[in-house]
């Protein structure tokens, strides 16, 4: 799983985390069906996005909907109702085209694995695979990946060109295209073309949001491996980059408002309320009551003036093949997405995406609404209080 909005259960409240999981595993299924079991490793957190919003505008009974989906590991063997149509079709289109520049990019830096010609030649060949797929489905659906695939290919070059200088938005800019290009599309699929450019607004400040996130959380490691970061290389301060960050979140809410949804309760949550807290995650900047550690009386280990508590003995790393058989194991008992589990190769504490929680909102079982005026969702869900959310 990969992207910059991963939403706390806690605050999406029953009901819009029901209706998120449902475009995940839709995500998930729309890609098994149409490219096989293997493409469902490309599922990502913002890749759904696309599903949200298409169901978000669609008249009821349209082509979007839901349907019930069979048992499954990562669901406890569970039934599920999951979404279903074009919206997911999109979605699984431009997650495969984003999942291959991911991969490309991988293998340019040679992280890992992929620093080994035979394995980057094998990376490569994937990533092609899945640029034809993405492209076939999203021909189905009457969308041209090429817009896509030419913004990952001009990546490259405005890369090689950058240096100390370079406005960080001209590195942005491929991404932004990408990214406003499919969100217009929902449009199109939901018969609402009016939504199209203010659609392409927000997804071009969502594509710039991205790209600049993923540049801070991966700058110390890109400075430690030597690997390109845009940051880096154009001498954009975390200052600066936060500023822009702020500005784009602020310019997608502004951009939504003129948005027409029929039921935009998700949408408006996923792209209003949870993209501040991605800013916040991906600065530093502490905003989960779940991530805060018991209090400790003065001098004792872990508090202010105590001594330095213990560092927890260190185990050692999994290999490849031993680690793949843990994920196995894993993905059969649903802890992946809703339990505490070790990672099956660094043997790292993890917990799963379902309780992937920043949420200053909340201590732990406890969570009150963002703002008073919460309504059944718990969030303002139409925004429209003056709660300036």
């Amino acid at each position: 799983m990969f992207g910059i909005v991963r939403p706390c259960r806690h605050r999406l409240g029953e009901k819009l985390t029901a209706q998120w999981t449902a475009h995940l595993c839709g995500l998930c299924l729309a890609l098994r069906g149409d490219h096989g079991q293997l493409a469902r490793i490309v599922t990502n957190y913002d890749g759904l996005l696309i599903s949200v919003l298409t169901e978000a505008q669609a008249d009821p009974g349209g082509s979007t909907g839901r349907r019930t989906a069979g048992p499954c590991p990562l669901r406890g063997m569970r039934t599920a109702s999951v979404a279903h149509g074009e919206g997911a079709r999109l979605a699984a289109a431009v997650s495969l085209v984003l999942a291959s520049a991911k991969v490309r990019d991988h293998v340019a830096d040679g992280d890992g694995l992929l620093a080994r010609r035979p394995v980057a030649l094998a990376a490569r060949r994937v990533a092609a695979g899945w640029d034809r797929a993405g492209a076939r489905t999203g021909s189905d659906v009457g969308f041209d990946t090429a817009v896509l695939v030419d913004a990952v290919d001009r990546q490259t070059g405005i890369e090689s060109l950058a240096g100390p200088g370079t406005p960080i938005l001209t590195v942005t800019e491929p991404t932004e295209t990408a990214t406003a290009a499919a969100f217009a599309h929902t449009a199109v699929l939901a018969g609402r073309p009016r939504n199209a450019a203010p659609l392409a607004e927000a997804g071009c400040l969502f594509g710039r949001l991205a790209h600049l996130l993923d540049a801070v959380e991966d700058r110390e490691a890109d400075a430690a491996s030597g690997a390109w970061n845009p940051l880096t290389a154009t001498g954009t301060s975390l200052d600066e980059a936060r500023r822009l960050a702020d500005d784009a979140v602020h310019g997608i809410r502004l951009a939504l408002r003129e948005a027409e949804f029929t039921d935009g309760g998700l949408a408006h949550r996923l792209l209003v309320h949870e993209l501040p807290n991605s800013v916040r995650r991906a600065f530093g900047t502490p905003s989960c009551a779940h991530g805060s550690h018991p209090y400790a009386p003065p001098g004792a280990p872990g508090a202010p003036g105590g001594p330095t508590p213990p560092e927890p003995p260190r185990r050692d790393r999994r290999g490849l093949l031993a680690g793949c058989a843990v994920w196995l194991g894993l993905a059969c008992t649903c802890q992946l997405c809703c339990g505490t589990y070790e990672d099956p190769w660094t043997r790292e504490r993890k917990e799963g995406c379902l309780h992937n929680c920043d949420c200053d909102c909340c201590d732990c079982c406890e969570c009150c609404n963002c703002c008073s005026c919460g309504g059944e969702d718990g969030c303002c869900s139409g925004c429209d209080c003056g709660c300036d959310c």
